[in-house]
């Protein structure tokens, strides 16, 4: 197969691409599962953009380097805030219907902003936004969808990238490309407590690494201060705006433990806030409580969120929540430009699998499908459709039953780097451990995968999740002073 643009992933980013470059040629867009299936559909918050009157740029990119600890690529920052909200008109002319209060937009307020600034569709942000984008890309006519086809490996040679090697109907094949773009998706499979889907396994990263692309920022890992607790794949997500509309942070005496650790009490940045809270958990177990909000304004708020605790027993309008941080988001990734370029010719990043350098050392809350969107509106301005097939030598491997030996360890050893990298590169971390008990298991660990003959997509995913997971505890190990989201004990 050879097209123009080869996007692989289907979030926010990848889906915003795609309807751009089909403008200026043939696209093909790999989605490992559904099309659907992203962490943009996972996301339940909003969109940051500076809306109204009382708000302004300034305010916004000073919100966005405190949380960041100031390591932020301040010039990134400010594009990226410049762009905000033609990235929100952007949307609805696609068709989001964005909530509205006497036909302006309604804004709300989320960890780390000091002012309403969130573009929100109930609780279910992300999905709407992902539901239209596919609306988009399926009525494309230059816009070819591959789903259930796995991104195995880049095609590159002399620091240039032809496109890449797929499996598909349990085949192995290759894209040619004259512009790869990876699209990905963050890495939170990494660890044992996530937030994100299954699907998040560190591919891009992975691929693009061995590859060598250039990796900035990865030990910035942005822990969710509020998961809820109860032991579920993935982790369900109760939004920060939830906080944002109120609710209070309990821990197990009944106090609002949040009050003396910083100015902006529950809505501190979510580094300090999910440090607090696991401080906390060592005692007691930790809540957050919105009994104080009607229950008519809490389904019409949180509609979805709503419904879910319904289904464990919990009615927030009369019970406290039982929270736990999880692995949330990437700040870190794949390094770019502002046109999402990275340093091998002719493959492109955007998403959490780039590092921008908005994010610096943590991200602001609802900066995320921001920069998602606001990259992925530039990048087009680098790319060119030409025509030219390449050549190259690629090696065939193997595919391996799904009840294969190999499958089988790989499915145990993907498990056990999940407990470790929740043990050794969570929210606090130790460098001696991290040094001396981490780095070589994981090292022995892919060793051991990469020595397997053949493949498939489970085997595949393990050894990314192992060599993303090692690109953290090596950043996390060089990184000696705590900043952010990395938090040395």
């Amino acid at each position: 197969m050879q097209t123009n643009f080869l996007i692989i992933g289907s979030g926010i980013s990848g889906l915003n691409f795609a309807l751009h470059a089909a403008k200026k040629g043939e696209v093909i867009l790999v989605t490992k599962k559904k099309l659907i299936d992203s962490n943009t559909n996972y996301a339940q918050g909003g969109i940051a953009a500076v809306l109204d009157k009382t708000d302004s740029p300034v305010q916004h990119i000073k919100d966005t380097l405190e949380a960041g600890a100031y390591h932020n690529n301040k010039k990134a920052v400010e594009f990226m805030v410049k762009n905000s909200p033609e990235a929100i008109y952007r949307l609805i002319d696609l068709g989001v219907a964005f909530e509205k209060e006497n036909e302006k937009l309604k804004l709300t307020q989320e960890g780390g902003h000091h002012h309403k600034r969130i573009a929100y569709v109930g609780d279910y942000t992300g999905q709407e936004i992902e539901r239209i984008l596919v609306k988009r890309v399926k009525e494309h006519v230059n816009i070819t969808i591959l789903e259930n086809t796995f991104a195995l490996n880049l095609l590159t040679k002399d620091h240039t990238c032809f496109g890449a090697q797929i499996i598909r109907k349990n085949k192995i094949d290759n894209i040619f490309a004259d512009q790869t773009i990876l699209a990905t998706g963050g890495l939170g499979q990494v660890f044992s407590n996530t937030t994100n889907p299954a699907i998040a396994t560190g591919d891009g990263l992975s691929m693009a690494y061995r590859s060598g692309a250039k990796i900035e920022d990865i030990e910035f890992i942005q822990f969710h201060p509020s998961a809820l607790a109860k032991k579920t794949s993935p982790r369900f997500l109760i939004s920060e705006t939830v906080r944002g509309e109120g609710a209070h942070l309990i821990n197990n005496k009944g106090e609002r433990f949040m009050n003396d650790r910083h100015p902006l009490k529950e809505l501190a940045p979510r580094s300090i806030v999910a440090r607090e809270i696991f401080k906390e958990l060592k005692k007691g177990p930790v809540y957050l409580d919105i009994t104080h909000q009607p229950k008519e304004f809490l389904k019409k708020r949180f509609p979805k969120i709503f419904e879910k605790l319904s289904k464990y027993g919990i009615d927030m309008s009369k019970n406290l929540i039982p929270i736990t941080p999880a692995a949330h988001y990437s700040c870190g990734g794949i390094k770019t430009d502002i046109y999402g370029q990275t340093n091998i010719k002719n493959l492109f990043a955007f998403g959490e699998v780039a590092c921008t350098g908005v994010h610096g050392a943590n991200r602001l809350a609802s900066n995320s499908l921001l920069e998602a969107l606001v990259f992925s509106n530039q990048i087009t301005k680098k790319l060119k459709a030409q025509k030219k097939l390449q050549v190259l030598t690629i090696d065939r491997l193997k595919i391996l039953p799904k009840n294969s030996p190999e499958t089988i360890l790989a499915k145990k050893l993907h498990k056990e780097i999940q407990t470790l990298m929740w043990q050794y590169a969570g929210i606090t971390r130790n460098r001696e451990q991290i040094e001396k008990i981490a780095i070589p298991r994981l090292q022995e660990i892919l060793k051991k995968l990469t020595q397997i003959q053949g493949t498939n997509q489970i085997l595949a995913e393990t050894i990314n999740i192992a060599q993303a997971g090692l690109l953290i505890l090596k950043a996390a190990d060089l990184r000696k002073k705590s900043l952010g989201c990395h938090y040395i004990e």
